[in-house]
């Protein structure tokens, strides 16, 4: 049955532009079948394409494509597909479920070892948790050294840094980072001067006898929604001013000029960088100055609001997986004289969401 128009079924492949249908031909002269790449560049097609005629079949649609004849096969159910709304790579808070604490008191979401380790749906949910809450706990894991980076590869592969491939938390004679002291860490995100930063961040806990030394997580896309709520103009302040990140030492200089909340051009949150430690002077002209230090004021002050902050403390075993591009971490003050070694290493989400699609496909 040859069709034109919207006579061409529920997918009638008119209602997309003609170079967006040649762009997308699944044909095997335009993508190759082993792998699914495309053959051809942009600049390969046609600049006067048209569509020339469509043929409908159960399950496709084939289109005849002008000036050139080519013929490309649909499927029905893709090109319907194609035509709903989608959250793209789902990094943005339209994909997310956000969050604050009571939101999750007595609900936290977390798994035993053995069976996140054993069984694929408990692993892809504890997966998902991470995905769209932004964590998850693990319970009972071995308490040896390097445990951290066996559990990032359950799911993906540790980043290798200038730290190295894990890093210990714990009290140092000669800090080089707050972090290895007993003093309380106010939320923060972790390395905000890489480019790109570290997506994934996990904190196994090896011993922890001291008094205090809580850990925290705040969702820092509900706090950025909160602002953009409250006061527009701030949330548009930290959205388009570049701030400063660096940190060095004898051996490594990083910097990284991003701002406090990242949105993508349709204005969704896809990222938060927020560490007073490693923010650097800002360069700009007096009165943009000063409307940056009121908007970074405000999120501030809606970041230490209580009620965002969910507390747990990290046992011996506990492992914690969390969005560093989305989550704020921190921790209560502890007293030195107590045992607390904590073992920490970044990944990256890429890699988990990854494994997550494999394990729905396949379950």
């Amino acid at each position: 049955m040859t069709t034109t128009g919207a006579q061409a079924g529920g997918a009638t492949a008119r209602a997309f532009p003609p170079i967006w249908l040649r762009d997308n031909c699944p044909c095997e002269r335009c993508r190759d079948p082993r792998n699914g790449q495309k053959l051809f560049g942009i600049g390969d097609l046609p600049a006067d394409l048209t569509v020339r005629d469509t043929t409908v079949s159960a399950d496709a649609v084939t289109v005849t494509f002008g000036p050139d004849g080519h013929r490309g096969a649909f499927s029905r159910a893709w090109l319907e597909a194609q035509a709903s709304p989608s959250n793209g790579d789902g990094r943005t808070e339209a994909a997310k479920q956000l969050w604050s604490a009571r939101d999750l008191d007595g609900r936290l979401p977390a798994a035993d070892w053995a069976a996140y380790r054993d069984d694929p749906a408990e692993r892809a949910r504890v997966l998902r948790a991470v995905r769209d809450l932004g964590f998850a706990l693990l319970h009972g894991t071995p308490t040896g050294e390097e445990t951290v980076l066996a559990i990032a590869r359950t799911f993906g592969f540790p980043r290798e840094t200038n730290y190295g491939t894990l890093f210990d938390v714990r009290v140092e004679p000669n800090p080089s980072n707050l972090a290895f002291t007993g003093m309380r860490i106010a939320p923060h995100t972790d390395n905000p001067y890489r480019d790109p930063v570290p997506t994934l961040q996990l904190l196994h806990c090896l011993t922890n006898a001291a008094e205090g030394g809580d850990s925290g997580l705040l969702d820092g896309f509900t706090a950025a929604s909160l602002l953009r709520a409250e006061d527009a103009e701030a949330f548009r302040v930290l959205t388009t001013t570049l701030v400063p990140f660096a940190w060095s030492d004898a051996s490594t200089s990083l910097r990284a000029d991003r701002p406090l909340i990242d949105v993508d051009p349709g204005g969704h949150i896809r990222e938060v960088r927020f560490n007073n430690r490693s923010m650097q002077a800002l360069r700009l002209a007096p009165a943009a100055t000063t409307a940056f230090y009121a908007a970074y004021r405000r999120f501030a002050e809606i970041i230490a609001r209580p009620e965002l902050l969910l507390t747990f403390r990290l046992d011996p075993g506990d492992c914690v997986i969390f969005d560093n591009t989305r989550l704020l971490h921190a921790r209560t003050a502890f007293a030195e004289t107590g045992s607390r070694h904590l073992q920490g290493c970044y990944a990256d989400l890429d890699a988990l969401t990854s494994a997550l699609r494999t394990l729905e496909e396949t379950a």
